[in-house]
């Protein structure tokens, strides 16, 4: 069987905190590592018990969950950022993903959701709701990574096209035929040609030039 994926619940809200755990506790394949009440302690926390999800809020006291994000990001923590959050504004959400999370969900979603949106980012899915999508597209400078396309080989292009239809590595390694390393070689081609920091980002850039899957 395999290892559990380990989650961090990081909110300033205890009671928020606690219904997360015990949402998550009758998974066999979820494992709730730790809780963290604001985006300092969440960091710290992330470094320590190294997680492969942290659930993060957005609002918080102090250094809030954009800012904790960016630090994490910094320190090249590995763990897949999902938002939870209560806010349902573009504005809130939109930052969040631009710092590098791998989608969001609300606090009110029901239990098999929240598994599955966990699942879904430990695996190395984005999950974009389609108007958060329009607004991250909207917010992109018109000529951003504009003729990077060019120097992208015909593979980086597949690679990129099945980035932007929201497979994971394996999946792509699947599709194509190749193994898992090979993949991740090509995404940071892909990453580094265009000058992108994430898979979000590079998805997002993938919607605006017309590359698909």
């Amino acid at each position: 069987m395999a290892d559990p994926i380990k989650v961090l619940v990081v909110d300033d809200h205890q009671v928020v905190r606690r219904g997360l755990r015990t949402f998550l506790e009758v998974q066999d394949d979820i494992e709730v590592v730790g809780e963290a009440a604001d985006g300092v302690e969440g960091v710290a926390r992330a470094e320590e018990l190294k997680p492969d999800v942290v659930l993060m809020d957005v609002k918080m006291p102090g250094m809030d969950g954009v800012e904790a994000l960016r630090k994490l990001r910094e320190l090249n923590n590995p763990a897949r950022v999902l938002i939870v959050t209560s806010f349902t504004e573009q504005r809130t959400v939109v930052p969040a993903l631009r710092a590098g999370a791998a989608g969001y969900i609300y606090k009110d979603v029901d239990p098999d959701a929240l598994a599955g949106a966990i699942r879904s980012v430990h695996a190395g899915h984005i999950l974009l709701q389609p108007e958060v999508a329009g607004a991250l597209l909207s917010q992109e400078e018109t000529n951003s990574g504009q003729g990077r396309g060019g120097s992208l080989t015909e593979r980086e292009r597949e690679v990129l096209g099945l980035i932007a239809d929201g497979r994971s590595n394996r999946e792509i390694a699947r599709a194509l035929v190749l193994s898992e390393k090979t993949v991740k070689t090509h995404v940071s081609n892909i990453l580094m040609k265009l000058d992108l920091s994430d898979r979000t980002q590079a998805a997002l850039w993938a919607v605006r030039h017309g590359v698909t899957g």
